[in-house]
């Protein structure tokens, strides 16, 4: 018997996947607990569509993504912070800060965590920041550290 799959089910197949089960196993196992349905041609329409809609989705994030990052690389940061002797800073400049900086200034809302430091900023200077906005897309941006 041929079954759609709801959830992934270790052993027959993937989430939205079209796998053959024995009769028993999807009447008496699958079915009841609601990790399968048959594989109707209703069914199969629906999952086509929902595969179509789940597509067009990415795509849309992906563009979304891409008009960021090309935003982003035409910007650079300014980030003013106490600083000792020599041009050491006092701490770090951390990636929330630049986060902040970001939304203050431009009201552009990057999460923290997708903002990529080599190494955390100990100095004055100009540093380069990679922004990973999308599995596919990143975006370069420079943040200038200057003395208070």
């Amino acid at each position: 018997m041929k079954v759609i799959l709801k959830t992934d089910v270790k052993g027959l197949g993937k989430k939205g996947q079209v796998c053959e089960a024995s009769d028993g196993y999807a009447r008496n196992f699958l079915f009841p607990k609601g990790l399968a349905v048959e594989a109707t041609s209703g069914n199969l329409n629906d999952l086509a569509s929902k595969k179509a809609n789940e597509e067009k989705k990415k795509e849309k994030e992906k563009q979304e993504a891409q008009a960021l990052a090309t935003k982003l690389s035409s910007l650079s940061v300014e980030i003013v912070t106490k600083s000792g002797e020599g041009g050491k800073l006092f701490g770090s400049v951390t990636n929330k800060e630049i986060a902040e900086a970001l939304k203050a200034k431009y009201g552009i809302d990057v999460d923290r965590r997708k903002l990529e430091l080599k190494e955390p900023i100990k100095a004055l200077g100009t540093f380069n920041v990679h922004a990973k906005l999308h599995p596919e897309v990143t975006a370069q941006f420079q943040v200038h550290v200057k003395a208070s």
